[in-house]
């Protein structure tokens, strides 16, 4: 596993939140994308929760070509994410990217816990009006190459894999699609 010590998640300053990622922003070039001072902390699970893929009210992402994630309340279902500590200068961008002005996300404040079981509060983002619908196959794979390179747990990750797709045959766009190749060039190197 990565590292599992959340001990710089602890130490964040007043310039500083907690943010549980759970989607594409997983993957460090993604998230770097926008929020370029995100620090990883730690690996940690959010309980009763349940991760989904949908459209935001009813309209395909114009730049995933499918569902994107989102989480719901669900006794006894877990999401494994990343904790990443942001500076504060970049709460917009987070929020922009996002889309929480569109009303595609709303922020909220989860519980989330590391695998030494602390609790810790970050803000975590959900889509309260969307419709169910299956992620692209480019989408997908940010996820996993996400979630294997902060090393979520083995079970989890075979749960990510199994997810199905939609039939998008398309290419998204040429930073996506790098995004990707480094990606896969990345973790093939580690494993």
């Amino acid at each position: 596993m990565a590292n599992s010590d959340c001990g710089v998640c602890g130490e964040h300053e007043e310039a500083s939140f907690l943010y549980f990622a759970y989607g594409s922003n997983l993957l460090t070039e993604r998230i770097h994308l926008q929020n370029p001072s995100a620090a990883f902390c730690c690996v940690a699970r959010l309980q009763d929760f349940k991760l989904d893929f949908g459209n935001p009210q009813g309209k395909q992402s114009p730049t995933w070509h499918g569902g994107i994630a989102t989480i719901f309340q669900s006794p006894g279902d877990e999401v494994w994410g990343v904790i990443w500590k942001v500076n504060k200068s970049n709460l917009s961008s987070l929020d922009k990217q996002e889309g929480v002005s569109s009303g595609m996300y709303v922020p909220i404040e989860v519980k989330v816990y590391t695998q030494e079981k602390k609790e810790i509060t970050c803000r975590s983002y959900q889509m309260k009006n969307y419709v169910s619908a299956p992620p692209s196959p480019q989408y997908k794979m940010v996820i996993c190459l996400g979630a294997k390179e902060n090393g979520l747990p083995l079970e989890y990750q075979k749960k990510l894999k199994a997810i199905e797709l939609n039939d998008f045959k398309g290419k998204l766009s040429e930073e996506i699609e790098d995004m990707i190749k480094r990606g896969k060039q990345k973790l093939s190197i580690r494993t």
